[in-house]
C-alpha cells in the first residue's frame, strides 16, 4: 500500500470508530469490535470474538504464517474516557477532520493506533503476505479504561492460549520529543504500579458555632495537604529510568543532576520525565463532616501514589516516612486493597532494535529511547501472563510532538495530526514483515 493509501484508509477506519461511542462506563463495545472483526475478515484474517459480558466482546484476529514460530501482537482497546460536548471545537463523536487534525474521544487514546494497527494487518494480508513463521495477531478488547476485567485482564486469564504472544505492541510510548534539537521517540518499557492509601485523622464532634468544642480533625490534615504540594524527586534507578536518562546523555547514577540539566534546556520536558524515576503522591479526595455545621470527628484525605515496576508498599510506607515525616505520627494509614505492583519488559531485545531501526531509517537522526509510563495500560496482563512476552508501548507520532499531545489524552478537543495515522500504519506493516519474515 502506497503512502497516501495508507492515510486515507486508516483516517476512515478511526473515523468510523470515533462515531462508535464507547464511553465505559458502560462501554457498549460490541459495534465497533464487530465492524473491526468484519474488516479484518475480508481482509483475510481468522477472526473469533470472546466476551465475559455480551454486549462487550474482545476480538481476536490472526494471520498464520507458513511454519511455526514466535507471534507479534498488536494490541488496542476501542472503550474511551466520557467527554462534554459543551467543552468541545467539534462533536466529540463526529470524527471531523479539520486543520489536518482527526477530532473525536479516542483520537489520541486509542482508536487511532487501533486504526492503524488495523490497517497494516489488512494492507498485508490482502496484499497476499503471510509470516514466514509464527503469527501476526490483532487483539481489540473492550474495558481498559476501568481495569480490563472484561478485557485484557479477563482474556489473558480465561483464554490464554487465544492471546499468548512473544512479542506485543501496546499503548503507552512513540510520541517524539526534542532535546538539544535532536529527536527521541520514547518506547514503554513498563508501567508503575498503584499503591493508592488513606490518612485518617481523629478529633471530637462539635458544634460549628462553637468552634472550642470540639476537636477538628479536618485541620490536622492542613500540614500534610502543605507537605504534598511541593514534593521533591523521588529516584529509584531501576533499568529503564536508567536506560532513558542515558539514552538523554545524562548520567543514571546522578539523577538529580540529570534532571536539573534537562530542566534548564526545557523545563515542560521535565514534568513528563520526572515521574518516571521514583514514588509519586498525589492527594485528590478528602472527606471530613457531612453536615456543615458539625465539626468533623473523623477527617480523611485519599492519596493516589505511582511507584516503579518492581516495588511494592515497603517503598511506599519509606516515601512516606520521607515526605511527611513527624506529621504521619497521629493519623492511620491504611492500603487500598486494590493494589498493583508495577511490571516491565527488558529494554534490550531484538524488539527494541527492530523499533528503533524502523526510527532510524523514517525519520533521519531522530533515536528511540525507553520511557515508563505513570498510568496504566493492558500490557500489565500480558507480561504477568506470560513472563517471555516483551510487550512495549509504542505508537509513533512524527508530526504531534508529545508537548502537543499529553494534555488532550482524557480531555476536551483531542485530536491526531493525520498524517501520523500513515507514520504508524506503515510503521506495524513493516515491523511485521521484519520480525515475522515473509
Amino acid at each position: 500500500m502506497n503512502t497516501d493509501a495508507f492515510e486515507s484508509e486508516t483516517t476512515e477506519v478511526l473515523r468510523r470508530l470515533v462515531r462508535f461511542n464507547t464511553v465505559n462506563p458502560p462501554g457498549h463495545e460490541r459495534p465497533a469490535i464487530e465492524y473491526l472483526a468484519s474488516y479484518l475478515q475480508a481482509a483475510g484474517f481468522e477472526t473469533e470474538l470472546l466476551t465475559a459480558e455480551d454486549d462487550r466482546p474482545n476480538l481476536v484476529a490472526d494471520l498464520r504464517g507458513l511454519a511455526d514460530g514466535p507471534t507479534l501482537c498488536y494490541l488496542g482497546h476501542v472503550d474511551t474516557v466520557l467527554a462534554d460536548p459543551s467543552e468541545w471545537s467539534h462533536d466529540p463523536w463526529s470524527g471531523d477532520v479539520a486543520d489536518g487534525y482527526l477530532w473525536g474521544r479516542g483520537a489520541l487514546d486509542m482508536k487511532s493506533q487501533v486504526a492503524a494497527e488495523a490497517v497494516a494487518g489488512a494492507s498485508l494480508a490482502r496484499g497476499g503476505w503471510r509470516p514466514a513463521t509464527g503469527h501476526l495477531k490483532l487483539v481489540f478488547v473492550a474495558d481498559e479504561e476501568t481495569g480490563g476485567d472484561v478485557g485484557a485482564h479477563w482474556l489473558t486469564d480465561t483464554h490464554p492460549d487465544r492471546v499468548r504472544c512473544e512479542m506485543l505492541i501496546n499503548e503507552g510510548g512513540g510520541h517524539q520529543f526534542e532535546l538539544e534539537g535532536r529527536r527521541r521517540y520514547g518506547v514503554c518499557c513498563g508501567e508503575k504500579g498503584i499503591f493508592r492509601f488513606v490518612l485518617t485523622a481523629r478529633g471530637t464532634a462539635g458544634h460549628a458555632s462553637l468552634p472550642r468544642t470540639g476537636d477538628n480533625a479536618l485541620v490536622k490534615l492542613a500540614p500534610v495537604l502543605e507537605r504534598l504540594r511541593d514534593i521533591p524527586a523521588s529516584f529509584e534507578m531501576t533499568e529503564a529510568p536508567k536506560a532513558l536518562l542515558y539514552g538523554l546523555g545524562e548520567d543514571p547514577d546522578d539523577p538529580a543532576s540529570a534532571l536539573e540539566r534537562i530542566a534548564s534546556r526545557d523545563p515542560t520536558l521535565l514534568i513528563t520525565l520526572e515521574p518516571m524515576l521514583g514514588v509519586t503522591m498525589s492527594p485528590t479526595m478528602i472527606r471530613a463532616s457531612e453536615k456543615i455545621n458539625v465539626i468533623p470527628s473523623k477527617a480523611q484525605l485519599e492519596v493516589d501514589c505511582r511507584v516503579p515496576p518492581g516495588l511494592g508498599e515497603e517503598v511506599v510506607r519509606k516515601r512516606i516516612e520521607d515526605v511527611l515525616g513527624e506529621q504521619v505520627k497521629g493519623l492511620e494509614l491504611e492500603f487500598s486493597d486494590t493494589a498493583v505492583v508495577g511490571n516491565s519488559s527488558a529494554v534490550d531485545t531484538p524488539l527494541m532494535d527492530a523499533i528503533g531501526r524502523w526510527i532510524a531509517v523514517n525519520d533521519a537522526g531522530a533515536e528511540t529511547v525507553p520511557v515508563i509510563l505513570p498510568g496504566f495500560s493492558d500490557s500489565r496482563w500480558f507480561r504477568d501472563a506470560f513472563p517471555d512476552c516483551v510487550a512495549y508501548g509504542f505508537f509513533p507520532h512524527r508530526h504531534m510532538a508529545l508537548r502537543e499531545a499529553a494534555p488532550l489524552v482524557h480531555s476536551a478537543n483531542e485530536r491526531i495530526d493525520v498524517r501520523d495515522l500513515r507514520f504508524a500504519a506503515r510503521c506495524y506493516a513493516d515491523l511485521a514483515r521484519e520480525l515475522l519474515g515473509g
